[in-house]
C-alpha cells in the first residue's frame, strides 16, 4: 500500500510539472481557450492511473463508468476551443486586405496611374504622409504621380499607411506632415488642442458611409431612424425591418476610427450602446478586452466607407443595405440622393514643410481630382 501511495506521489508531482510546462507555453502563444483542456486531461490522467493502481476496474461496469465520466469531462473541456475555431473560421471584413498591393513603384501593385506626367513633381523635402487603410489606395496614386521613384514601404517611410486612430496620433506628435483620413472625433480634437495644435482640413473627396450584412440576409434596406434604433439597443430583432426572426449581432468599430466617428455622427444625441467586445489573448499569454471584429454571422450588421467594403475588400459574402431606399452607388454620392455622404480630408498640424501646400494644391486641382475619380472615389467640386 505504501508504495502504491508513493507511486501515486510521484505521478501526481509528473504530471503538475508537465502540465505547468505545457500550460506556460500555451498560455504565452496566446491558447487562453485550451485551459480548460489543461486542467482537465492531467486530472483524467491522474484519476485513470489512480484506478488502476489500486485495481478499481476490475469489473465491466466500472470501466464503463470511468470511460463515461472521463469522455463527459473531455467534451465538456473540449467546448470552449471548439467555439474558438467555429468562431475564427468565420470570416472577418478587416483580414482581408493586403495593403502591399497598393505600394507605390512596386512592380504590377494596383496603384491607378494617371494618363499623362502630371504637371507637378516634388523634390525634397518630401511631405511625410500617413492615413486610414481606406484612403492608402488614393494617396498611393498621389504619390506615383508626383513623387520621384524610389522605395516607400507602407509600414516604415515617408509614405506610411496607418489605421485612423494612429495617422491622427502621428500627426499629432509631428512625425507626418499630411494625413488622409475622414473628419476627427471630438477625442482627436482635444488631443490636438492640448499640444496647441489646430487641424487644417482641406476636403479631397466624397465617399458614402455604408451599412452591410450577410448576403443571405433577406433585409436590403434600412431607415436611417432604424439604423438609430437598432445601434441604441431599441431594435433588437431582424423580424422587426422585415428579416426574419433573428437576434440582431450589431457590431461596432474602436473608439475615435473613422467609421466609428461617422456612426456617432449620425446617432447624434442617441446614445450607442455598448459595443460587442471579446476578450482577446496576447502574444504573452495577457488578455485585453477589445471591441469583436466584425464576423460574417447570417444575422450580423457592420459598417464602413464605400470604397473600402466594395473595391478593397470586394467580399462577396457581405451586401451594401439601401438607406432610406437609396443605394449608396457614386451615382448617388455624387447626385446628394444617399443620406450618408461626407468628405474625406487631406489634414495637416502646422507642418512648416514647404512642399505640403504645392501637394495638397494639386491635390483638389482637375488633375488630382480626376485620379480621385480614376481610383474609384468621388471628387470634390472645384472652385
Amino acid at each position: 500500500m505504501l508504495l502504491k501511495l508513493l507511486q501515486t506521489f510521484f505521478v501526481l508531482i509528473g504530471l503538475l510539472f508537465f502540465t505547468g510546462i505545457v500550460g506556460l507555453y500555451v498560455l504565452l502563444m496566446g491558447g487562453i481557450h485550451f485551459r480548460g483542456l489543461l486542467v482537465v486531461v492531467p486530472l483524467c490522467l491522474f484519476v485513470l492511473f489512480i484506478c488502476i493502481i489500486f485495481n478499481w476496474l476490475s469489473t465491466k461496469k466500472r470501466k464503463i463508468w470511468l470511460a463515461g465520466i472521463l469522455g463527459i469531462s473531455l467534451c465538456l473541456a473540449l467546448i470552449e476551443p471548439l467555439q474558438h475555431y467555429y468562431k475564427i473560421s468565420i470570416p472577418t471584413v478587416d483580414a482581408e486586405i493586403d495593403v502591399s498591393a497598393y505600394q507605390p513603384f512596386i512592380e504590377s501593385n494596383q496603384v491607378m496611374k494617371l494618363d499623362t506626367k502630371a504637371s507637378l513633381q516634388l523634390v525634397e523635402p518630401l511631405p511625410r504622409l500617413d492615413g486610414a487603410t481606406a484612403m492608402y489606395p488614393l494617396y498611393a496614386a498621389f504619390v506615383e504621380a508626383t513623387y520621384p521613384k524610389g522605395d516607400y514601404p507602407y509600414y516604415d517611410s515617408r509614405v506610411m499607411v496607418s489605421r485612423t486612430p494612429e495617422a491622427y496620433q502621428n500627426l499629432i506628435s509631428g512625425d507626418v506632415d499630411l494625413i488622409f483620413v475622414s473628419a476627427p472625433s471630438e477625442s482627436q480634437k482635444r488631443q490636438a488642442e492640448m499640444q496647441g495644435l489646430t487641424f487644417h482640413m482641406i476636403p479631397i473627396g466624397r465617399e458614402a458611409f455604408v451599412f452591410f450584412v450577410n448576403h443571405k440576409n433577406i433585409v436590403e434596406n434600412l431607415t436611417l431612424g432604424q439604423v438609430q434604433q437598432i445601434y441604441a439597443g431599441q431594435i433588437t430583432n431582424w423580424q422587426e425591418v422585415g428579416g426574419k426572426n433573428d437576434v440582431i449581432r450589431a457590431f461596432q468599430r474602436p473608439a475615435d476610427s473613422g467609421s466609428q466617428t461617422a456612426l456617432e455622427k449620425i446617432m447624434g444625441d442617441t446614445p450607442i450602446m455598448e459595443a460587442p467586445a471579446e476578450n482577446v489573448a496576447t502574444g504573452m499569454g495577457g488578455i485585453i478586452h477589445e471591441v469583436s471584429q466584425y464576423r460574417n454571422y447570417k444575422n450580423a450588421i457592420g459598417y464602413t466607407f464605400r470604397f473600402y467594403s466594395t473595391e478593397m475588400v470586394n467580399n462577396k459574402d457581405i451586401k451594401l443595405l439601401s438607406i432610406d431606399g437609396i443605394e449608396p452607388t457614386r451615382e448617388n454620392i455624387r447626385n446628394g440622393t444617399y443620406p450618408l455622404v461626407s468628405e474625406f480630408y487631406a489634414v495637416t498640424a502646422g507642418t512648416d514643410n514647404s512642399n505640403v501646400k504645392k501637394f495638397i494644391d494639386w491635390i483638389v486641382s482637375e488633375e488630382g481630382q480626376a485620379l480621385v475619380e480614376k481610383v474609384g472615389y468621388v471628387s470634390v467640386e472645384i472652385n
